[in-house]
């Protein structure tokens, strides 16, 4: 237990957690609950701890978009009876992506334009996928879906020496210069393609649209030309670009990112003609920058200098970025991905950087006039014991179930630093038991849930459309969220160690609480209708969330 004042209690009277402030409204309020905790032994730093009894600024958040995904073609359309059928969703996985609010779909460029200005979508002539009937039917159901358009095609990588070859290299032609958003133009022509099919702007110049309908065999069924279909929303730029691994070729700096994004944002505005970029196709798409591999504010910061200098102010005296949103990756663990201190083990997200990091880069944004968006689009933990981003095995807890709670605590940190969006990676696991990082982090199995899973959908079911409103407690973390006249109370204790505790809950004038656990396996919480005492209601608590409602004023 961490006290400002540095005095260490069993029994914490919350008000005493800062005592500069005794009167205050916040303090009287925090008076009436009380928390019983096991001792303590793991020290959070206070700039990763969420402020207490503040109200969260800025637009509502709905507790569901933290519940992301990221997915490939091949996750919806592969059915093991039928593997050579590819424009049909296969019912078994659509089940499992229905437990996400929202798809990262990896997207490779070489999968829409296997040959040099020659796009195809329903099938796409690399791999026989047919895109149509995946945003088709996640628009269906409610599902957003941030594509990520990525790594060189085939014919691009291919002016490369044999020796430089590697799909992750910029997305230029050989010997291009990484610092003029004109070499970008071939990555900024098929994003105007893909925006202007998928994307909501019917008025499209139709003469722009390049598809291939020609039939490769008799009985193909060929590719139609289309515009505004109304299916996506959002695209990103690549993948990683900052990436420090890897040969040259596969990195560009802030300078060098920030011209391919103004390419592929609006044609560098406009320069690049009338085919290019993907405001030029639909000026209300939102564009999201690359996710960043190396959690850097100052990459940014770099690239919103770039756009001050290069692209300039609009009429309203803004900066003209070149992105709508602000994306980086980042994984909970004892490392350090900004300095690149190696890591050995996956850890609990309080306990981590992330929340003073995901609080640096939200400042960031708000100060910018557009107030973008920030996203965090992969995180996740391994379940195979050997990776150094693994979830441990707690107590009597399984890995799978520490990596339930640690996948559901994330969202729950996340929302409260103001992240926007969360997508964890990934669906599947990358390579079924392997041991390096990130082979393991699936969320699913077969056609089965996870834990992690089983989680994330009864907390839809339960209150996914709730906003995250103020935390009153910070250990036990004690979470107020509202939709309406309704409130719900989200409680953990934020540590790693099996730490439980009790928490003395003041509900007001309810004269009952809904207390709801998860369940693996099943659909939906358990649910258990209590008596309060006066409104005050006893709740315990432990590593695991548990919710809590008052009911029956």
């Amino acid at each position: 237990m961490k006290l400002r004042c540095n005095y260490l209690f069993t029994i914490i009277i919350l008000f005493l957690s800062d005592c500069n402030n005794t009167g205050s409204n916040a303090d009287r309020t925090a008076f009436k609950n009380i928390s019983v905790l096991t001792p303590d032994t793991t020290r959070i730093s206070a700039i990763n701890e969420p402020p207490v009894n503040i109200m969260h600024a800025g637009a509502p958040t709905p507790l569901k978009n933290m519940f992301g995904i990221n997915a490939y073609e091949w996750n919806f359309l592969e059915n093991p009876v039928f593997p050579n059928d590819r424009k049909h969703i296969f019912g078994d996985k659509m089940s499992l992506i229905k437990t996400f609010s929202g798809v990262r779909h990896y997207l490779n460029w070489d999968r829409i334009e296997s040959t040099k200005e020659e796009y195809t979508f329903n099938p796409a002539f690399n791999g026989n996928w047919n895109y149509d009937v995946i945003y088709q039917r996640c628009k269906q159901e409610g599902i957003l879906v941030l594509v990520d358009l990525k790594n060189l095609p085939l014919w691009m990588m291919n002016t490369y020496p044999a020796s430089s070859r590697d799909n992750e290299n910029a997305p230029v032609p050989y010997a291009e210069r990484l610092n003029d958003p004109a070499s970008y133009a071939d990555q900024a022509r098929a994003a105007f393609q893909f925006a202007a099919r998928y994307g909501y702007n019917k008025n499209t110049d139709k003469s722009l649209v390049k598809v291939v309908t020609k039939k490769r065999y008799p009985d193909d069924v060929p590719n139609t030309p289309n515009i505004g279909m109304g299916l996506i929303k959002y695209m990103e730029c690549g993948n990683e670009r900052d990436r420090w691994w890897g040969a040259d070729e596969t990195h560009q700096n802030p300078e060098e990112y920030a011209a391919n994004m103004s390419a592929f944002y609006d044609g560098n505005m406009g320069r690049l003609g009338p085919n290019a970029g993907v405001k030029t196709a639909d000026p209300n798409m939102q564009v999201v920058m690359g996710g960043l591999a190396s959690a850097d504010i100052n990459y940014v910061q770099r690239m919103i200098n770039w756009c001050k200098k290069y692209r300039g102010y609009k009429k309203d005296g803004s900066i003209n970025l070149c992105f709508d949103v602000i994306n980086y990756h980042l994984y909970s663990n004892d490392g350090d991905v900004r300095t690149h201190k190696r890591a050995h083990t996956g850890i609990a997200p309080e306990i981590s950087n992330d929340g003073s990091i995901a609080n640096a880069f939200v400042k960031l944004a708000n100060s910018l006039p557009q107030r973008p968006e920030v996203w965090v689009t992969e995180t996740g933990y391994d379940i195979n014991p050997e990776s150094y981003q693994k979830a441990e095995a707690i107590g009597k807890k399984t890995i799978l179930e520490n990596q339930a709670d640690w996948i559901l605590r994330s969202s729950l940190l996340y929302i409260r630093f103001g992240i926007k969006r969360l997508f964890f990676y990934q669906l599947f696991d990358d390579h079924a038991g392997g041991t390096t990082q990130y082979a393991t982090s699936g969320l699913a199995e077969g056609i089965k849930r996870r834990p992690a899973s089983d989680y994330i959908l009864q907390t839809s079911k339960l209150m996914g459309d709730y906003n995250y409103i103020k935390t009153i407690s910070r250990d036990p973390l004690v979470d107020q969220y509202q939709l309406g006249v309704k409130t719900m109370y989200i409680l953990m204790v934020p540590d790693e160690t099996g730490r439980t505790g009790s928490y003395s809950l003041d509900l007001g004038k309810a004269k009952h609480a809904n207390i709801y656990h998860l369940k693996i396996g099943a659909d939906v919480m358990d649910k258990t209708l209590v008596n309060t005492i006066n409104g005050k209601l006893k709740v315990e608590v432990t590593e695991t969330p548990v919710f809590v409602e008052g009911v029956g004023k």
